[in-house]
């Protein structure tokens, strides 16, 4: 069988993942075995925190939606189910922005939230 050696192969795998590894403190940045367990640990996070900066976004959207709501004497589940109610189709990203730019559009969106709540009698 004939022998292998892998001198470019290896060279170029080992040196994309040092380029990864740039930045890195100590030896995490110079030593293949330790810039290797680095940089698979950062892309597990990496890909972890994709994941986790949508509910992070959404998170804040609510609160903004919701403090904006208040604002306008509505709770947030008051204000999200009148909106249905209304056949107002808008996500949470928009409505938190119309929340931050412009609070009168918003209270225009309340009010017609309002209206559409059927009254409990």
């Amino acid at each position: 069988m004939p022998r292998v050696k892998r001198g470019t192969k290896r060279h170029n795998r080992r040196k994309k993942l040092l380029s990864l590894a740039k930045g890195y403190y100590l030896n995490k940045s110079k030593l293949y075995k330790f810039a290797k367990e680095s940089v698979e640990k950062a892309l597990g996070y990496a890909y972890r925190d994709r994941k986790v900066r949508k509910r992070d976004f959404r998170r804040l959207w609510i609160v903004r939606i919701g403090a904006a709501a208040r604002m306008n004497g509505l709770s947030y589940s008051q204000f999200m189910f009148g909106l249905k109610q209304a056949g107002i189709e808008m996500d949470r990203k928009v409505l938190a922005d119309v929340a931050v730019q412009d609070p009168a559009a918003f209270t225009r969106l309340t009010e017609t939230a309002k209206g559409a709540i059927p009254k409990a009698s």
